[in-house]
């Protein structure tokens, strides 16, 4: 796998948005129907006040952002840093900067928005030498897939990657270090049934959310931010670090969460076709968890 992604990332960008368009797109959209029930139903239930029209366009949108997706990770494997800085925009990076050197540790929550994957591309931005972004991911079961976005996000990031069972340890054993590190943290998956310990209403639905960063934040006294992304256009996209807190322990319990769950939603709104609608996010709900 790793191979093929070589080899289409020598084409340009511009080669691989066709190949989005005329293959992929259709592909995934019309003939293997990728999760399409999971998508529409997610769309209908986040947005029952749009029509059965307004939705579909959100549908098709969502499709076309996915396959974009798919050739944009591979592209970023041979792309300049020069190119990057051009195509993904961090618009208060000195925010961050501030926030390293006062707590020794910044925790970004994010969600599968946007093109995630180069927001990895912060640690070669840093002006301080000593802050590290690190970012926190999820084995995948496929060995072969799970070496192939090992290298492309080995590629685009400043830092490292730290599986997700290993980031406690990590922690603690950069603790003990001169560097100043920011961690990635991608927190909209759904939670297990025995770690749905979070709830609140999130696009129009009860969810279960992920409190692990909330934990970890309270913990070593990292500060919190949330990156807030939107796409101008096809291929370009700026985020925005907004602090959720930057003294964890004064915050009432769940409130980093919670909070990270409101603008989360606020972003989605805005845009809502470059987040993952193709997750089965709402699988369990409350009842079934207690």
């Amino acid at each position: 796998m790793l191979l093929l992604i070589r080899i289409f990332s020598l084409l340009p960008l511009s080669v691989l948005y066709c190949l989005a368009d005329g293959v992929i797109y259709p592909l995934v959209r019309y003939v293997v129907r990728y999760r399409l029930k999971v998508v529409r139903k997610n769309i209908r239930l986040s947005f029952p006040e749009k029509s059965e029209k307004e939705q579909n366009t959100i549908i098709n949108a969502f499709y076309h952002h996915f396959a974009d997706l798919l050739v944009e990770i591979i592209y970023g494997y041979r792309m300049s840093d020069e190119e990057m800085r051009e195509r993904f925009v961090f618009e208060n990076i000195s925010l961050v900067e501030e926030l390293a050197q006062k707590n020794r540790g910044v925790f970004f929550m994010l969600g599968h928005f946007g093109n995630w994957e180069w927001v990895a591309d912060i640690g070669k931005r840093y002006s301080d030498p000593r802050i590290k972004e690190y970012n926190v991911y999820r084995r995948l079961k496929n060995p072969s897939a799970d070496k192939a976005m090992l290298a492309l996000r080995h590629k685009r990031g400043g830092g490292g990657c730290i599986e997700k069972g290993q980031l406690l340890r990590q922690l603690v054993a950069m603790r003990h270090t001169s560097e100043l590190i920011t961690i990635g943290l991608i927190s909209d998956q759904k939670p297990s049934p025995r770690n749905a310990h979070v709830w609140t209403d999130f696009l129009n639905q009860d969810t279960a959310f992920l409190d692990g960063g909330e934990v970890l934040a309270r913990k070593f006294g990292y500060a919190v931010t949330y990156v807030h992304i939107t796409s101008p256009k096809r291929g370009y996209y700026r985020a925005r670090f907004e602090l959720i807190t930057d003294d964890p322990a004064s915050t009432a319990p769940d409130e980093i969460t919670l909070r990270y769950a409101q603008l989360l939603e606020s972003n989605i709104r805005l845009q809502p076709e470059l987040w993952l609608w193709s997750h089965n996010r709402w699988k369990y709900n409350r009842e079934s968890c207690k």
